[in-house]
């Protein structure tokens, strides 16, 4: 029996981001950044791991509006075409390098390589498909895919019972739709709990959810091992609650190990370095400089200004990141000891959960970390075992029952991030869609709509505009829209795509309302369908006051 057991866990979120209607679209490359700098890298460093016999084990929530992206044709062809842009130009950089900037050389050829590697997954190992690549590694017994709310909703934030309901019925069954079975756990998202939300996890399958450490520490009674050890709520719905040892050592920029000197700097790219006219045919049409993910600088220091930058040295960073795994290795260890000893006898458990984002995008050195995390933790040790919360659950260890308390894993641990003075203006209009949309699928579902002498498609036609309405409410609600406001990132953009759901959401209510609707209606909502296409397969009806009782059909 190992001392201890460790548990990493991946939320792979994005907003649910796709304009047909321009040919190029500058949110749009927050996708494709992710495909190439973290979700690639990530499943073709465990599909390597798992056949070179190294056993990785790892839970991972793949949200459905990423399962979406990544399923979605359009999106698809615009990211082969963004990947062989800049391959294209990082081939013009090893020689542009290898003539004027020879300290820049052994960068510039890592990003020759690895873009190269990328393309070939992608067309080839791949077929463009990484959600399949995703399905193989559940299947194989690498991963353990976890849900998360349908959009990212921030479920305490949510006015009704059946707007709530929505989030975690059309998540189950758009991962059945992308898995092919049904989800153990789920990933709350911003880890936002209330009291209650078991209740509506438990209807749909559900066995357990990540929290932020506070949930556990401040539930009632008091924890026994502390957050070292799984809760099941009073209803049988398990809580995991985050480790803050592995949380700062790996998180924090200031004190964790994605701030050292020798990593890559994230702020210094050639799309703002390089000479216009060189970069030009690589930019957007509009001609506008932007990050294009070539960088050439390390961390140096952090006081050290942008523009006195050592030249990053892959070699170097990689060196590093071996011995910043081995590290946590050993502190993983020492931890296991101290709280076994504490427990007396009790085996831990650290649950260590993470953005995806940060390990390949914030942190380049990311994905090498997990690398070598999992080999040496099956080659150069047997004091800690890697597992996923179902692997804790099917070892059937007793679990203490406990009412876990609300909290967040947002600054100050609660819900400030996501209601405060910039971004309070969006909630009454997201309530009243909210209750709005419960009473429309009623009158949907009793045939309210119909008019004299309509004929069955014009009840289609209804149908049609209910389940869009249902989408524009969902993605209304995504909680990324709040927090980009309230980090003061992407206001305009964030503001606008809340606003644009909501105006949708409104005209076609009015569509419905109308005594006959027109062809300048009938265009309109071919428009909106074809703009905002996520879940293909949904259905109004969950919107029905106290629907959901066939939760697991």
């Amino acid at each position: 029996m190992p001392l201890g057991y460790f548990s990493l866990i991946l939320h792979a979120h994005l907003p649910f981001v796709r304009h047909p209607e321009y040919p190029e679209f500058l949110e749009e490359d927050w996708f494709y950044e992710a495909i190439t700098e973290v979700y690639l890298p990530i499943i073709f460093l465990l599909q390597n791991l798992h056949e070179a016999g190294a056993k990785p084990r790892l839970a991972m929530n793949v949200s459905p509006p990423l399962c979406e992206m990544l399923a979605d044709p359009l999106l698809e062809s615009r990211y082969t075409r963004h990947l062989e842009n800049l391959l294209e130009l990082a081939r013009k950089e090893l020689e542009r390098t290898q003539n004027e900037s020879p300290e820049f050389v052994e960068a510039a050829a890592m990003y020759v390589e690895n873009l190269s590697a990328s393309l070939d997954l992608w067309n080839n190992r791949y077929g463009r498909n990484l959600i399949n690549a995703f399905r193989e590694l559940q299947d194989e017994g690498v991963l353990e895919i976890i849900t998360c709310c349908a959009t990212h909703g921030f479920m305490p934030l949510i006015s009704t019972p059946e707007a709530r309901r929505a989030q975690i019925e059309i998540a189950v069954k758009n991962y059945k739709k992308h898995f092919g079975r049904q989800p153990r756990g789920i990933w709350l998202a911003e880890c936002a709990y209330e009291p209650g939300v078991e209740q509506l996890l438990k209807e749909y399958g559900i066995e357990y959810f990540i929290s932020d450490t506070h949930a556990i520490l401040y539930g009632d009674p008091r924890p026994r091992y502390g957050v070292h050890a799984p809760v099941v709520c009073p209803n049988g719905v398990a809580v995991f609650a985050r480790d803050v040892e592995t949380s700062q050592q790996v998180w924090s920029a200031e004190i964790g190990y994605p701030g050292n000197d020798l990593y890559r700097e994230f702020y210094r790219d050639i799309g703002w370095d390089a000479e216009f006219e060189y970069l030009k045919p690589h930019l957007h049409a509009d001609g506008t400089r932007r990050h294009l993910g070539l960088k050439y600088h390390a961390i140096t220091g952090k006081d050290v200004p942008q523009n006195r930058k050592a030249p990053y040295r892959p070699s170097l960073a990689r060196e590093k990141v071996s011995e910043n795994a081995m590290h946590f290795i050993g502190e993983r260890m020492k931890q296991a000891r101290m709280l076994r000893e504490t427990f007396e006898g009790h085996a831990p458990l650290v649950v260590s959960p993470y953005d995806a984002e940060l390990f390949g995008h914030w942190w380049f050195e990311g994905p090498q970390f997990i690398d070598f995390f999992f080999r040496k933790l099956h080659y150069d040790q047997n004091e800690i075992a890697a597992i996923t919360p179902g692997d804790f659950l099917d070892s059937q260890t007793p679990i203490q029952i406990q009412q876990p308390t609300a909290s967040s894993w947002g600054e100050a641990g609660y819900f400030k991030v996501w209601l405060n003075e910039g971004n309070s203006w969006m909630y009454p209009y997201q309530h009243d869609a909210e209750r709005r949309m419960t009473e429309y699928a009623d009158r949907g579902k009793s045939d309210a709509f119909r008019r004299s002498g309509e004929t069955a498609d014009a009840i289609t036609l209804t149908t049609r505009i209910l389940n869009q309405m249902a989408r524009e409410l969902l993605l209304a609600q995504s909680s990324d829209w709040a927090f980009q406001i309230y980090q003061g990132t992407t206001v305009e953009y964030s503001s606008r795509r809340f606003q644009s759901h909501i105006h949708r959401f409104n005209l076609l209510a009015e569509m419905l309302d109308a005594e006959e609707i027109t062809e300048y209606q009938r265009s309109l909502l071919a428009e909106i369908e074809g703009r905002d296409t996520i879940f293909q397969e949904i259905d109004y009806r969950v919107y029905c006051a106290r629907a959901a009782s066939a939760a697991t059909a």
